[in-house]
Formats: C-alpha cells, sequence, structure tokens
C-alpha cells in the first residue's frame, strides 16, 4: 500500500502527535508498505531524506504552520496521484490534505488528538478575539469531510462525535508506547541525577514538556507553597522545552515563579535528549501531570510505565490512560493538586493493573482501516 502522511510537524520536532506518526510511518514500512510524508522544513533539516525507510519531503514554508498549509498544496497533489491513502491530523496539515484527496479521489484519513472548540478561551491564554478566531478556523477543519475520523482516546471520540461527525467515520485508535525504550529493568534508581543538583534528601516532584497553554504548569507552581507547607523538605523540577515556538509562555513561568519567590523552590532545567528522559524519571519521587486538556497524555503513561507514582489532573482523556500507582486531582485545582502530591509523599496513592498501549496494535489497525476504505 502507498500511504501519505501529510503533518506540520515531525521529528526532529518532538510532541505527542510527531510520535504518533513517526511510529506509525515506521511501522507501515516495516510491514513492506511505500510511505512518503510531508511536513515543515525546521532549521538543521533537509529537504528530503529517508528516515528508518520513511521518505521526507519538508516544504519551506517560513517557520509559519500557516503558510505551510499553502505552501505544500503542490507537493502534496504531486505525491497525492500515486497514494492509495492519505492521512493526516489536526490542525495545518488537514485543509491541504482534504483538498488533494478530494482533487486526486482518494480517500484521507485524520487523526484527531483533542477537539477545543468551545474551550480556546479557557484552554489558553488567548485574547477574546484570539480565541475566537482559533475556536472559528477549527470548526471549519470538522466541516471538512474526511473518509474516517481516528481519535487517540474515547475522551476526543466523544467530542468529536458531540460535533456532529458521523458515528460510523469515527473510530478510537489509542496511541501506543515504544515498551523497549520506557521498560524500568533498564533503569536502576541511584542517585547520580539527584547528586547533580543538590537533591539527595528531597521529595521531588517533577513535571516536563513543551510549556504550551493546555499543559497547567502554572497551576502546579502555584500549588508549590501548598506543597511546601505539608512536605517542607520538597522541591519541584521542572523541565521544560526551550523551543522558540513556547517562548512567550516558557517566560511568563518563568516570571510567576519569581513573581512568587519560589526561586528556591522549584527548579527548572533544560530539556535533555528523548533518550535521557527515563533516567530522569526513575531519579525523583513522583511525576505531575498538570494538564488542563489532554488527548492523549503521553508524559502519564510514560511515568507510569517506568513504575513512577503519577499526579494527574482529571482533564480529557487522563483518567481513561492513568493507571498502576497514581491519584487524580481535579484540574485547575490548585489546593487538590497539593493536597493529592502529598499524599504520593506519604504512599497513600490508588494502585491499579497497569495498563498497556502497543504500537503494533495501533498499527495494525490503522493499517485495517486504510484497507477497508481502499476497498
Amino acid at each position: 500500500m502507498r500511504i501519505l502522511f501529510v503533518c506540520e510537524n515531525y521529528i526532529p520536532h518532538y510532541g505527542g502527535a510527531e510520535v504518533v506518526f513517526k511510529n506509525l510511518a515506521e511501522g507501515f514500512v516495516k510491514k513492506g508498505h511505500n510511505v512518503v510524508l510531508i511536513t515543515q522544513l525546521l532549521k538543521n533539516t533537509k529537504k528530503f531524506e529517508i528516515l528508518n525507510g520513511v521518505k521526507v519531503y519538508r516544504i519551506n514554508s517560513f517557520g509559519s504552520r500557516y503558510l505551510f498549509s499553502f505552501l505544500s498544496i503542490p507537493k502534496i497533489l504531486k505525491f497525492a496521484k500515486g497514494s492509495d491513502v492519505l492521512q493526516t491530523t489536526s490542525f495545518n496539515g488537514a485543509p491541504p490534505a482534504w483538498l488533494a484527496g478530494l482533487i486526486r479521489k482518494k480517500k484521507v484519513i485524520i487523526t484527531v488528538h483533542e477537539l477545543w472548540i468551545g474551550k480556546w478561551a479557557s484552554v489558553t491564554n488567548f485574547s477574546k478575539w484570539k480565541a475566537w478566531v482559533h475556536d472559528i478556523l477549527e470548526r471549519m477543519i470538522y466541516t471538512l469531510s474526511f473518509d474516517k475520523y481516528v481519535c487517540v482516546s474515547d475522551s476526543t471520540k466523544s467530542d468529536l462525535l458531540k460535533f456532529g461527525i458521523k458515528k460510523s467515520k469515527v473510530e478510537r485508535i489509542y496511541n501506543g508506547m515504544e515498551y523497549e525504550f520506557w521498560n524500568p529493568k533498564k533503569y536502576t534508581k541511584n542517585n547520580t541525577i539527584r547528586n547533580r543538583f543538590g537533591l539527595k534528601d528531597t521529595f521531588v516532584y517533577f513535571a516536563w514538556g513543551r510549556p504550551g497553554p493546555s499543559k497547567g504548569h502554572e497551576y502546579l507552581i502555584k500549588a508549590v507553597p501548598l506543597i511546601k507547607e505539608q512536605i517542607p523538605s520538597s522541591k519541584l523540577v521542572l523541565m521544560l522545552s526551550t523551543s522558540p515556538q513556547y517562548k512567550q509562555k516558557y517566560d511568563q513561568l518563568l516570571q510567576l515563579i519569581e513573581d512568587l519567590g519560589l526561586q528556591n523552590d522549584i527548579m527548572v532545567i533544560p530539556p535533555v535528549p528523548h533518550l535521557e528522559l527515563a533516567k530522569y524519571l526513575v531519579a525523583f519521587d513522583c511525576a505531575v501531570v498538570p494538564s488542563i486538556a489532554e488527548g492523549f497524555g503521553f508524559n502519564c503513561a510514560e511515568a507510569m510505565t517506568m513504575g513512577i507514582p503519577v499526579v494527574t489532573s482529571d482533564a480529557g482523556s487522563l483518567p481513561e490512560i492513568v493507571s498502576g500507582k497514581h491519584v487524580v486531582f481535579e484540574s485547575k485545582n490548585v489546593v487538590d493538586l497539593a493536597k493529592k502530591v502529598a499524599k504520593i509523599a506519604k504512599k497513600e496513592w490508588d494502585e491499579t493493573p497497569l495498563k498497556r498501549f502497543e504500537w503494533e496494535e495501533s498499527v495494525k489497525k490503522y493499517l485495517h482501516t486504510y484497507e477497508d476504505l481502499v476497498k
């Protein structure tokens, strides 16, 4: 089968969507399928290269995801002609993929990570005008008629059905986890990282990722004084992406820490390569996922897979995904968040059988969906 991917970002840009499409594309190649992927040209990347069998074409859109929607059309049309199906995702890859499918008479599948329709003002710190514009743009995407909508969780599926998409067109396929990498047996808990940061005898709670508007890091920061009252010898280690794309939010979080006088209680550290992250997870006492919206929740799944106690919000799919040692707090509720971190320190967590999300299963389900559409 010849599969054309259209997504605005791809590795080396790392995020949940990029992890999904990397594993799907490479999984299809391993099963003998021909995969072409069209994405944005990032700094220090090539216009064309083959990554683990995936033919990656990058479009120079001058650093604008919005321009990518237009400048990618000629290349997408070229490769859509010889493809069996087109695979895309929200947001900026979806319109040109839909257009190419319409012109070339090809089936187009869109993966929906999460819906923010009606939520933009509450999930982001956008102005009313900017939130309204993004809400309109998102609604426009879902008024396009895709052949199949694959949702990464039941929570996202429920939101999509509420928007009015036909049930027969919607399917839930969970994202997968790289269990060979996220394997707690490969990592021994040692004090090397703790000692490096002077945290040997400290209760350390850890949060990481991109400082996006939906990730809720500001609520975790505001909870720190309350956590300190209950656990005097404690510190938050916050590993945040320093990507220029998130600079404004990153600076806002640093300013919030300074305004609250929490410089001694919060350690902000730069991101490490993805392959190093597991070492940090096993070094600390618990992970915190304070998101206010979440389509799947890779951070939550990664931490629980490593056997680390997790404090997660009840936003979106997180209660659906979490398992193992965990507690759940009310999203945006700073007091409840602090209370739940203290429960972890006392080892008063809930514990349920560990859920597994296999990439092999995800790849098979996507291919089955493609085959049904092509028939």
